[in-house]
């Protein structure tokens, strides 16, 4: 199958306008935000036209149908990972994907696996944006936990000459880019991983840049979080994913409280709080998470079978 940029710019309505001077318009600015195509773009229409209601708040029709789709997108997003069902969470963006985590870790009490003290590290590295970087230097002032990064080279790669002397024993986290919003470099997940769980860190993958350009795994990659936006996705704004492995997300105490969340609540108290159940029932983006979910994901998969099998770094 043949790759034709033209086609694919036909399926963008802003592609149709001009700018300045009556200038074509020519958009490169993808790493920001990417432009939403005719199928987004009418679906949240017609979902808001035809299918409008509270999920998982109704026994009607309406609600049986946006919970059935909500649900269902879900589904969706796991397949598209690689992952379970139960492990996809719902949130605004990306940045509150990887705030979740890291508030959560914050949250943990001694004993707790995610618990951090002075004596502990977070790594990161000198090419993440801030919603993968702030959050981690939050973290370290919060519990007293020790900052370290890898650098990178003048080739804009990541020096990973002393990636023993930067992931040691002490270190709790290793919060990495998969792909740079600024230099496109694709990190070596590999070794890094490799390095991490040798010596039992958990690593949090942004992976904004490379969700809607290659294939993401999660089982092959062996991570322990992923983070990643649909507005950069093709998807609407508002709308965000977190996976985490399973038996991590029930080991992770909650940042955030409120319904959905227990089994069981009188005046004096609430038992069976889950973060990921909370997190997953996000419920103002569910209409933007829909669209995004049923026709932009099919959209990007569409679009990767007519790209070029290889990929360059």
């Amino acid at each position: 199958m043949s790759f034709s940029v033209a086609e694919i710019r036909k399926d963008f309505p802003i592609f149709e306008r001009t700018i300045r001077d009556g200038k074509r318009l020519v958009y490169l600015d993808s790493g920001a935000t990417s432009q939403k195509p005719w199928v987004v773009i009418n679906a949240e229409s017609d979902f808001y036209s035809k299918h409008n209601a509270a999920v998982h708040r109704g026994a009607h029709q309406l609600a049986e149908e946006a919970t059935d789709a909500y649900e269902g997108a879900r589904a969706i997003v796991a397949k598209f990972l690689g992952a379970k069902d139960s492990e996809i969470i719902f949130t605004k963006n990306a940045t509150e994907s990887i705030n979740a985590v890291a508030y959560a870790m914050g949250n943990a009490e001694p004993g707790n696996r995610f618990a951090l003290t002075s004596a502990d590290s977070i790594v990161v590295t000198e090419m993440e944006h801030h919603a993968n970087l702030i959050p981690w230097q939050e973290l370290a002032k919060r519990t007293g936990a020790k900052l370290k990064w890898f650098k990178v080279t003048q080739g804009s790669r990541l020096d990973l000459s002393n990636i023993d002397q930067v992931i040691t024993a002490d270190t709790k986290v290793v919060a990495i880019t998969h792909q740079s919003n600024v230099l496109g470099t694709i990190v070596p997940l590999d070794a890094i991983v490799k390095r991490a769980h040798e010596v039992g860190a958990v690593v949090v993958l942004d992976a904004c840049q490379s969700v809607p350009h290659m294939s993401v795994n999660v089982a092959e990659l062996d991570i322990d979080f992923l983070a990643f936006s649909g507005h950069k996705a093709v998807g609407p704004t508002g709308v965000g994913v977190l996976w985490g492995k399973a038996e991590l997300l029930e080991d992770l105490p909650p940042f955030l409280t409120g319904g959905s969340m227990v089994t069981a609540v009188t005046m004096e108290s609430a038992s069976g709080p889950l973060l990921h159940k909370n997190l997953k029932l996000a419920f103002p983006i569910w209409p933007k998470l829909l669209v995004w979910v049923l026709h932009s994901i099919t959209f990007l998969i569409l679009e990767w079978m007519q790209l070029p099998s290889t990929s360059v770094h």
